[in-house]
């Protein structure tokens, strides 16, 4: 359904006939003869437009897609939304098996699916350390320097998982030899 302004008459079959007195993101409020002010989602298919108020200046509020895309944006920011990372194709199905020293114990089988995108996680939640560490208010910058040391030391210690990763963009990375 269209955005409606304020002033446009509509129809509901409960509450017969209105006048949209507010537009709100997800709802309107409503003025019904018989039902009086009631609030309707923006989504409510009962609601019939009788007369558009044309005169209205249109609607600069905030839409739906405004809100959601501004929520994708911190999410991302913050590290919240996980980006799909893809499996390397020869891994794809495959198992790892984790085999004990001591032949009497049983061997542990993982998909590799589950372990992939535990490794994907862990990439992901030191990336959002990396930049909480950055954008920390009270740690002086020779603290975030040391910080960020141990965390380029990690990376470091993860390349070895990046024979799992198909694009080469997703790799951990850790010191650059000089």
């Amino acid at each position: 359904m269209e955005e409606l302004s304020v002033g446009t008459r509509v129809e509901h079959p409960r509450y017969g006939e209105g006048i949209i007195s507010k537009n709100k993101l997800t709802a309107y409020e409503i003025f019904f003869e018989k039902g009086g002010k009631i609030e309707l989602t923006k989504r409510n298919t009962d609601l019939t437009v009788l007369e558009k108020n044309v005169d209205a200046p249109p609607h600069k509020g905030l839409t739906i897609s405004d809100v959601e895309n501004a929520l994708k944006y911190v999410l991302d920011q913050y590290g919240a939304l996980n980006a799909v990372v893809p499996l390397g194709e020869k891994w794809k199905g495959g198992t790892l098996l984790i085999q004990p020293a001591n032949d009497e114990l049983k061997p542990k089988e993982i998909p590799i699916e589950v372990f992939f995108h535990k490794i994907v996680m862990l990439r992901d939640r030191l990336r959002v350390l990396e930049q909480n560490i950055n954008s920390h208010k009270v740690l002086s910058d020779e603290e975030k320097l040391n910080l960020q040391q141990y965390i380029t030391r990690i990376y470091g210690s993860l390349t070895t998982f990046n024979v799992l990763f198909a694009e080469k963009e997703d790799f951990f990375v850790g010191a650059k030899s000089k």
